[in-house]
């Protein structure tokens, strides 16, 4: 093999490693960025329901209050539900409670998309960094073995990084899915 061809071997070798790389770690940031958006969109429109659940709850209740206040009498419906007021409060609360608690989840995607960032800049830092050790004066197997340096270097970033980054936050919806919190 002539060494133009070996040469433009290795620049092709390091172009698509950079690009596969780059691909599929900005691929991962995008469905993060969609999960987190997903999760935190749903989390909140069940709390405002959960909330406005609550005041009509505690409206009721403040209605039937106020006709006992001015010497009326509740009908039994209404006593009854005056008794059932505070477990369907409970139940709003805690429904509310559980869609806060999805923080954590939208944390650990936020945490896992700011170091795939982080680890896609250092790959590139590393590129830039030893990409200037080729002078333009060098010879094809100077700069082959740079880019075979370069190869490597970019390997070993990869594997720690995806290491790094298994996938801890399977949840699509409140409802299911799996979770690991720690």
């Amino acid at each position: 093999m002539s060494r133009n061809k070996a040469l433009s071997s290795h620049v092709k070798r390091l172009l698509t490693g950079v690009s596969d790389h780059g691909i599929r770690h900005l691929t991962e940031v995008e469905a993060d960025l969609r999960q987190t958006s997903l999760l935190l969109e749903e989390a909140i429109e069940k709390l405002g329901a959960n909330f406005m659940a609550i005041h009509a709850v505690v409206s009721a209740q403040q209605q039937t209050i106020d006709l006992l206040l001015s010497g009326g009498k509740p009908e039994a419906d209404a006593v009854a539900g005056l008794v059932a007021m505070p477990d369907a409060i409970g139940g709003h609360v805690n429904a509310a409670v559980t869609c806060m608690q999805f923080q954590d989840m939208t944390n650990q995607l936020l945490d896992r998309t700011l170091k795939r960032v982080t680890g896609l800049r250092e790959f590139l830092g590393t590129l830039g960094s030893n990409g200037a050790e080729i002078h333009q004066q060098a010879e094809n197997d100077d700069i082959m073995n740079v880019l075979s340096n370069i190869n490597t270097a970019l390997a070993v970033q990869s594997l720690e990084l995806r290491s790094v980054l298994r996938k801890a936050v399977d949840q699509k919806h409140l409802e299911s899915g799996d979770i690991e919190l720690f």
